[in-house]
């Protein structure tokens, strides 16, 4: 019996040997066969057992390992559906870096599909920088729909909305709104809506596979306001009401409740796509954003993220 137990020790130290100098020293299975005085066959089996036995515990040296880890913890945290963390440049103070980049990737991805998706988009700074990242691709067994209207206060197109830019880098099928973002009344909005090409492409909306949003912030730098789509008394009135943040329009609260009243009764925007039938994914990064952030992963307002590990790691701490 001692014999055996000899055996299986003596075997298990030729593993932590093999393993050792595998992944610590960085040999090849060649060199542990011949530093063992064993064939090759046995220097693989020997490393294959150090790993089966526990006896090699792995640890990634690179910034990706943490990005990796966070995205598992937010993910378990939210209840997320698909979460993308990217590398934080301290150096930084971009509010897309790295995150246009990695949902760029993400919506190509969706394109590359054969099978007919419906997808959806928001507005603002990220996602437009998304979609200029994108490479010239032809996709028209896909549909398009915007969820925000296009037309700014002043009559002109609204520069962040981005389905057109879409519509030509990837020649797919486009649905715009053709709506202003806020109408003047609750009554303008409801005469918008009642319009039979408008309620189609609210139809279409409502069924998209995969929706991308952005999370506009509502401080004194608001996009909303900054782009003129709301005043700055509207401003402080939505931020007196306890809106945080919005997409697409809606204005929502630290727990990612509607607003009522404020601007909220004039949006003509889509309503946000059903989470249960919809994929909703956020792009969003930076402190200023942080509690609009949290109140939409929290509320669950959407159910995908992808953001920057400083901004995941605050998420993680709130």
């Amino acid at each position: 019996m001692s014999t055996v137990r000899d055996t299986t020790s003596s075997r298990l130290d030729d593993a932590a040997r093999a393993g050792w100098l595998y992944y610590v020293a960085g040999n090849t299975q060649d060199q542990i066969a011949t530093k063992l005085g064993v064939s090759r066959q046995s220097a693989q089996r020997l490393v294959s057992l150090a790993v089966s036995e526990g006896l090699v515990k792995v640890r990634i040296d690179h910034p990706i390992a943490n990005c990796l880890e966070l995205a598992s913890r937010l993910r378990e945290r939210f209840g997320l559906d698909l979460v993308e963390v990217v590398p934080s440049d301290p150096g930084s103070a971009s509010t897309t870096l790295g995150v246009a980049e990695a949902a760029s990737a993400e919506i190509e991805r969706r394109l590359s599909s054969q099978q007919p998706i419906v997808m959806a988009l928001g507005t603002g700074r990220t996602l437009k920088a998304a979609i200029e990242k994108l490479p010239a691709m032809e996709c028209q067994q896909h549909k398009v729909v915007s969820l925000t209207g296009n037309i700014a206060p002043d009559g002109s197109a609204a520069f962040y909305n981005v389905v057109f830019t879409m519509a030509d880098k990837v020649k797919s099928r486009s649905f715009p709104m053709p709506l202003p973002v806020i109408a003047s009344s609750p009554e303008e909005r409801t005469l918008l809506h009642g319009q039979e090409l408008i309620r189609a492409t609210m139809t279409l909306a409502a069924q998209a596979d995969v929706t991308f949003v952005g999370v506009g912030d509502l401080g004194p730098e608001a996009p909303l306001y900054q782009d003129g789509f709301i005043s700055k008394d509207e401003l402080e009135a939505l931020r007196k009401a306890g809106a945080v943040a919005e997409i697409v329009g809606w204005a929502f609260d630290s727990k990612g409740r509607p607003v009522e009243d404020v601007i909220n009764d004039r949006v003509a925007s889509t309503p946000i796509p059903s989470r249960d039938s919809s994929e909703v994914i956020a792009l969003a990064m930076g402190e200023r954003k942080l509690p609009g952030i949290f109140a939409a992963v929290s509320g669950r307002l959407v159910n995908g993220l992808i953001t920057d590990e400083r901004t995941a790691s605050a998420l993680l701490a709130m």
